[in-house]
């Protein structure tokens, strides 16, 4: 196993003024030290990830990170920058940069370095030592952990200062997307806050090299519990009866104060909101809803996204697979013979029907899986049997999407009235495995095959018969309204409702259900380019870092992933998101007039062979963000700065007043 870390990929005079600029560079070490394949392809990944939340943290650190395929070996580069880059801290610009790059495939000794890692950049003497230290080979050393940095003193634990009362007892959970470094940073961060507030509090990392539960006895004796997460908390159900605090990750880095004395206050209030009574043992408890709490409407979408969010592998595999099979045999490849009782290897039509016969496997699992995990997001495991069950008889009753919607709502609502229903001990540990399956799973059937499962059958029949018949103003109707949900909040709820919506049809493919996916993908498209070609046409009215967002910006969104604008709307949201809502909604309209229709579910640009008329299809994406971007730049000249003008032609910052 190599060193994470060598002298060669440590720079102590980095001169980037951007965080693009600065991952370029020390991409370029990465890629000189045979780590990194495709220099643009893994700054792709580190953008993308970067789009989905800020990687500065508080005391001038940088830390951008991704799981890339060009990446050959997990390593770490480090650069020092004297005047300081932004990324996106509230407390100011990082002068220490960490460029942690991880293959998709990491093992779990090198995710356990970076682990290591990221709990001691919060130790104000390792840090330190970094800023001081003049000699690259020396900084790799103290960064591997060979050169132990001069300890700062803990504070003096004197006999007055110490309370004679038993200590107040916490336990936290901390994961983020990655399962690098945010997860164990924020971990460090909470354990620091709470010694020094005589807290007792243990932690369960849950990254990326897996997670160890913490003892059902220490759960038991706490008096709080931190969820410090941007994913989902796994096996909630052991912290049933519990105050509970849930926060994002980066709240647990720089605000775990405020977390321990929120924790305090809940726990005197005896304040278990969110989290109902439960066991202890993992996956017999209440489960996925433990944690969602807000009104209905905020816990249905939740349980919904759930769903989709398990569903979209599937969708993507299987859709990809199903497209390039027509674009290698034809669309007559989907009736060919099972390959398992004809197959010619050196036939082409072969490995075609061979892909669109994998690819419709795959996609024979999206309502199975969307009703599974919808009713996983609401109780957990236990609700996992009924959830796939009640998708399994949507598909056979042909209630399709729908029932799949339905099926996991109705057996998570199972599993939870009958997790309320108080049993003796000694039946405890067979409810999650046996009993609550079992009951559910009899419930849920009755209920889609008797009941419920044929109204919905007739509704989605209806709806496919509406899709098919779609034409003129009807079409054009619902193009602008996938569009305006696709580009509102680029990735969030309503874009994957308009995305699920689009997806579900491909289970069944039907004309209209793939005039629909062109027009989601199409209008999915338009808010990164959009963006990209504003930064591009009037560079003055962005800011530098916004700038290198928008080069990054012409790749995502012909890769199709919207999420790549976010930093601009986030920045300036009452002028760019309803400029790319209105291009959206363009292109979205004319793809339907144009009658475009798209097989796969996503793929960008580099699907358009396999587009109904294609030609048509570019058009109106680009009618779409010639509008975004004729807007944006529009409504942000109005309200520019005096001093752009000045500094426009050189790329230089400009504040643009919000």
């Amino acid at each position: 196993m190599s060193e994470l870390i060598t002298a060669e990929l440590v720079d102590l005079d980095l001169s980037a003024e951007t965080k693009s600029a600065a991952a370029r560079s020390l991409a370029g070490r990465m890629v000189e030290a045979g780590r990194v394949t495709d220099l643009d392809g893994f700054l792709a990944d580190v953008a993308a990830r970067e789009a989905q939340m800020p990687t500065g943290l508080d005391g001038g650190i940088g830390i951008p990170h991704c799981r890339s395929e060009h990446v050959t070996e997990p390593t770490l580069a480090f650069g020092r920058s004297a005047e300081g880059i932004d990324f996106g801290a509230p407390d100011g610009p990082a002068d220490l940069v960490f460029l942690i790059a991880a293959p998709t495939g990491a093992d779990d000794d090198h995710l356990t370095i970076l682990s290591g890692l990221a709990r001691r950049l919060m130790d104000p003497g390792f840090t330190g030592a970094l800023r001081a230290e003049g000699d690259p080979a020396a900084a790799a050393a103290l960064i591997r952990g060979e050169e132990v940095p001069t300890a700062v003193p803990d504070p003096v634990d004197t006999a007055a200062e110490r309370e004679t009362a038993e200590p107040f007892r916490i336990v936290a959970v901390t994961s983020c997307p990655t399962g690098i470094a945010h997860t164990y940073m924020a971990a460090e961060s909470l354990e620091a806050a709470a010694r020094a507030q005589g807290v007792v509090l243990d932690v369960e990392t849950q990254g990326s090299a897996g997670f160890e539960r913490l003892d059902p006895a220490v759960i038991a004796a706490a008096d709080a519990v931190i969820w410090a997460h941007d994913v989902d908390v796994r096996e909630k159900a052991r912290f049933g009866g519990k105050p509970v605090v849930d926060a994002g990750v980066k709240a647990g880095i720089n605000r775990p104060a405020e977390l321990i004395a929120e924790a305090r206050r809940k726990a005197e209030r005896g304040e278990v909101v969110g989290v109902a009574d439960g066991p202890d043992e993992p996956g017999s408890g209440t489960g996925g809803s433990a944690g969602v709490s807000g009104h209905f409407g905020v816990r249905l979408r939740t349980y919904l996204m759930s769903g989709v969010s398990y569903m979209v592998p599937f969708v993507a595999a299987g859709g990809l697979l199903i497209a390039l099979s027509f674009a290698i045999g034809g669309y007559e490849i989907a009736s060919a013979k099972s390959v398992a009782d004809h197959f010619v290897w050196g036939e082409a039509a072969s490995w075609a029907a061979l892909l669109n016969q994998i690819g419709t496997a795959a996609f024979g699992f999206l309502v199975p899986v969307l009703a599974g995990y919808i009713a996983y997001g609401m109780a957990d495991r236990p609700a996992l049997v009924p959830g796939f069950v009640g998708g399994a008889i949507a598909l056979t009753i042909d209630a399709g999407f729908l029932g799949g919607l339905v099926a996991g709502l109705l057996a998570g609502a199972a599993v939870m009235a009958i997790q309320r229903v108080k049993v003796h001990p000694t039946l405890r540990g067979i409810m999650p495995v046996l009993v609550i399956p079992l009951l559910a799973s009899i419930a849920v059937g009755f209920l889609m095959f008797i009941v419920v499962g044929k109204p919905i059958a007739s509704l989605q029949n209806a709806l496919t018969d509406w899709l098919n018949g779609l034409s003129g103003s009807n079409a054009v109707i619902l193009g602008v309204v996938l569009g305006l949900m696709m580009c509102f909040d680029m990735g969030g709820p309503l874009n994957k409702v308009a995305y699920a919506f689009a997806v579900g049809g491909l289970a069944d493919p039907t004309p209209g259900s793939l005039k629909v996916m062109a027009a989601v993908m199409a209008a999915g498209m338009v808010p990164p380019l959009a963006m990209a070609l504003a930064t591009t046409v009037r560079r003055g009215l962005f800011t530098r870092t916004e700038q290198e967002n928008g080069r990054a910006a012409w790749v995502l969104g012909a890769s199709f992933i919207t999420e790549g604008a976010i930093p601009f709307a986030a920045a300036d949201p009452l002028r760019v998101i309803p400029s790319v809502m209105a291009g959206g909604a363009v292109t979205g309209a004319l793809s339907m007039a144009f009658g475009c229709t798209l097989r796969a579910p996503h793929g960008g640009v580099f699907v358009v062979p396999l587009i109904g008329e294609p030609f048509l299809y570019l058009l109106a994406i680009a009618a779409g963000t010639a509008v975004s971007t004729t807007l944006v730049v529009t409504l942000k000249g109005t309200r520019r700065n005096p001093e752009a003008a000045a500094t426009a032609d050189d790329g230089s910052d400009v504040a643009v007043a919000a």
